[in-house]
């Protein structure tokens, strides 16, 4: 296990995500805690995590760590559905300091809402295949009924702002076709850029249906630690800064359409 000095509240919280989706888990964070200094890594250069191997996605998300170690954080969230379902159990044993993942905030609220034990995730290929939302479902509810749907085409049309068109309306359908026939009363939005369709994903759902944001659920978590830990910051900074492997002005540029608000600055790093 890596260690770390003794912890302080005064440091900041880090975040990573394989790209940009993980801005809207950022978003919720400096609405719920405005006052603490956060760090945002997003690892363009080799996004989609979501089609790699399981080994190459836990080292990634190792690097990951070990950048945002660099500023001293005291905790990391690990704002990528794919890193949470694969990676968080290797690095919540690799390192001494606390490291949230989405996919158990999200599952969580997600059984706490289903009064019908009826639950639909939606996610990438690997988090759907790595099975961990229904694993964590089924863990608190073992009556639960879940279904699991990939919803891959829902990534580019969020980065492409096609969120509330023709072409976001077809292919919502077409992936929730099967999904509403099990009439399911709560979804889980498994993927972090899955929240800019949501307008799209409740109209062909249903109003009736639940949607469960894992942004909102783990940012109140991470809130939650802080106050019982004693973590929380002392004095308020609200410092924000923003890092990626690759192409800093499509991040800044797409990214504001995430993160609901400006972004002034990139900086391009290298992981090794």
């Amino acid at each position: 296990m890596i260690s770390i000095p003794a912890i302080k509240p005064n440091r900041p919280i880090g975040v990573f995500d394989s790209g940009i989706g993980g801005l809207t888990v950022l978003k919720e964070l400096v609405e719920l805690l405005p006052g603490e200094e956060m760090i945002y890594l997003g690892d363009t250069a080799r996004v989609p995590y979501g089609v790699r191997s399981p080994e190459i996605i836990v080292r990634y998300s190792e690097e990951n760590v070990l950048f945002l170690m660099n500023f001293g954080v005291k905790l990391i969230v690990v704002a990528c559905n794919t890193s949470s379902a694969i990676a968080l159990p290797k690095l919540q044993k690799k390192f001494s300091f606390p490291i949230l993942g989405v996919v158990e905030a999200g599952a969580r609220a997600a059984v706490e809402t289903s009064r019908s034990g009826r639950i639909g995730v939606l996610g990438t290929e690997a988090t759907v295949r790595s099975g961990a939302y229904s694993k964590y479902i089924l863990s608190l509810n073992p009556r639960a009924r879940v279904t699991s749907v990939p919803c891959p085409l829902f990534v580019p049309l969020a980065e492409e702002g096609w969120v509330g068109d023709k072409v976001a309306r077809l292919t919502a359908e077409h992936y929730l076709r099967d999904l509403k026939a099990r009439t399911p009363d709560t979804v889980l939005l498994g993927c972090t850029h899955y929240p800019l369709l949501k307008g799209v994903i409740q109209e062909v759902m249903g109003k009736k249906t639940r949607l469960i944001d894992s942004a909102v659920e783990t940012a109140q978590e991470v809130k939650e630690l802080l106050d019982r830990t004693g973590l929380a910051r002392e004095k308020d900074s609200g410092r924000l800064r923003f890092y990626v492997t690759d192409n800093p002005e499509k991040f800044r540029r797409v990214g504001q359409r995430f993160f609901q608000r400006d972004i002034p600055k990139v900086s391009k790093v290298s992981l090794r």
